[in-house]
């Protein structure tokens, strides 16, 4: 199942993502700060509390700590919204709701999708990649839609099912059409890998209307 088939078949969204007026802006000071050091990434995250309830009773990661506690961005928010308008509210997520908004038509096509799994790369993971490229590719994104080697990159982010922490290891297959391994669990911790790039969940098992979001330290270019 690709996303054009997706975009076919969704109904129209509740929300629609907005995009700023540009990707230097989308992020906190948190996003400039370097990401790509995985001790870095992971020793400013704190580990979710164990006493969880409502919606972040099953999350888990080293990064849960950073979700808000109340509001929409919260667990409790996120999943009352389908997944770009709940990712649209997660402060941990600004370049990557940019990035999505970007491609026109991609943010309803998520939200109207039936069921999804969301691997998504926080700010820190986007600040590893130089800022003229990230711009560049936004901008061919606005230009080339789904043709865009940014379009190709998001879908390799994503699967075609809803997958809880149960049931998401394994060899996955994206809606690009290629393969994703995720190993672990959410005791001893997981990660997400295409072959090139192995990405650690910093919070996984975040429900949405119609997706399970897991924040990763890095982005997946799908690159052999």
């Amino acid at each position: 199942m690709k996303l054009q088939n997706l975009r076919r078949n969704a109904g129209i969204a509740t929300c629609v993502l907005a995009l700023s007026a540009g990707l230097a802006a989308c992020g906190d000071d948190d996003t400039k700060a370097s990401g790509s050091d995985d001790k870095s990434s992971s020793d400013s995250m704190t580990d979710s509390s164990s006493d969880a309830q409502g919606a972040a009773a099953d999350t888990f990661g080293p990064g849960c700590s950073k979700i808000p506690t109340s509001g929409k961005g919260s667990f409790d928010g996120m999943v009352k919204d389908p997944v770009a308008t709940a990712a649209s509210n997660n402060p941990l997520l600004s370049t990557l709701v940019t990035a999505v908004g970007s491609i026109d038509g991609l943010g309803d096509t998520l939200n109207g999708a039936a069921a999804l799994t969301v691997f998504a790369p926080y700010n820190d993971a986007f600040a590893a990649i130089p800022e003229k490229d990230l711009n560049a590719m936004v901008a061919d994104g606005k230009k080339m839609g789904d043709k865009s080697a940014l379009y190709g990159i998001l879908a390799h982010h994503v699967l075609g099912e809803n997958d809880k922490a149960d049931a998401v290891t394994g060899e996955k297959t994206t809606l690009k059409g290629d393969k994703l391994t995720v190993s672990g669990d959410p005791e001893s911790g997981m990660t997400v890998s295409d072959g090139t790039v192995t990405a650690n969940v910093l919070c996984g098992n975040i429900p949405t209307a119609n997706a399970t979001v897991y924040v990763i330290d890095k982005v997946l270019t799908g690159v052999k």
